[in-house]
């Protein structure tokens, strides 16, 4: 036997071909029209200015000029600007975990009555609801600037992803274990507690430092609207026009983001 044909097919000659995803071709042909179709007019649609494009890409090629080599004179600004943007997504990561736990319990149909459900479905779709920036900029008209925003923000964002995944998680347990444990006549605290949390303790680790790896960057964004970090700091040397300095801290953040996924990796690796 070949690969994908059997030994009558090559007796035959016939070859195998995977089916395709919609088997009436008039249907098939006719979405990739309207998909070309459709791609055709949102860009002829679109309100390019080429004279504007034109004239940018010299000030483009300026700012980019200006950012070699990245100055790196003042550290501690950049220290301060990272020690708080560390800060600001690690409470909101713990924050948000330990909220999205209950939340993904309520959201799961297997573990929660139906009005329950509806009520934390409809929480992790209110917090996922709008982008963070759009979040961080309510918050900042209501606790003003500074860091508290930033965690309230990531907070909010964490719920949302963290609960979501967490709540399909509970509802693809193995459901013999928490059979077994209402026979011999545990409660609903019991089984959830020794029933369903062992069951999804590695996905919650593994989103847990995800999460963390997602808020690390999304606070340096949200700082760029007065929720604290290092976003802000980004935008004032944009604003003075110190694109060397501004390119420290964009390689900062890679380099920051590196290492955790490097920490992210090892910590997955120790757990499974």
């Amino acid at each position: 036997m070949t690969s994908g044909r059997t030994a009558s097919d090559a007796q035959s000659g016939r070859v195998w071909k995977k089916p395709p995803f919609i088997a009436n071709p008039w249907i098939r042909y006719g979405l990739v029209a309207i998909t070309l179709a459709y791609l055709y007019w949102a860009f002829s649609t679109l309100p390019f200015d080429w004279q504007r494009i034109a004239e940018g890409l010299p000030r483009a090629g300026k700012i980019f000029g200006g950012a070699f080599p990245p100055s790196f004179e003042r550290a501690g600004l950049l220290w301060t600007g990272f020690k708080e943007s560390f800060q600001i997504a690690f409470l909101a990561t713990m924050l948000g975990v330990l909220l999205s736990v209950p939340i993904a319990v309520m959201a799961a149909r297997n573990v929660a009555p139906l009005p329950i459900y509806l009520l934390g479905r409809t929480l992790i779709i209110v917090s996922r609801s709008f982008h963070p920036v759009i979040v961080a900029i309510l918050f900042v008209a209501a606790v003003g600037f500074g860091p508290m925003a930033g965690i309230l923000t990531l907070t909010l964002y964490s719920i949302g992803f963290v609960a979501k995944l967490l709540a399909e998680e509970i509802e693809e347990i193995d459901w013999g274990q928490v059979e077994a444990m209402r026979s011999v006549g545990a409660g609903y605290m019991k089984i959830l507690i020794y029933g369903v949390f062992p069951q999804i303790m590695p996905r919650q680790i593994g989103l847990s430092m995800y999460q963390l790896d997602s808020n690390l960057r999304a606070s340096a964004v949200v700082g760029i609207v007065g929720a604290g970090g290092i976003g802000g700091t980004l935008m004032n040397a944009f604003g003075r026009y110190d694109y060397d300095f501004a390119f420290a801290i964009l390689l900062m953040i890679i380099a920051i983001i590196l290492l955790s996924e490097g920490l992210s990796g090892w910590v997955r690796k120790k757990i499974w």
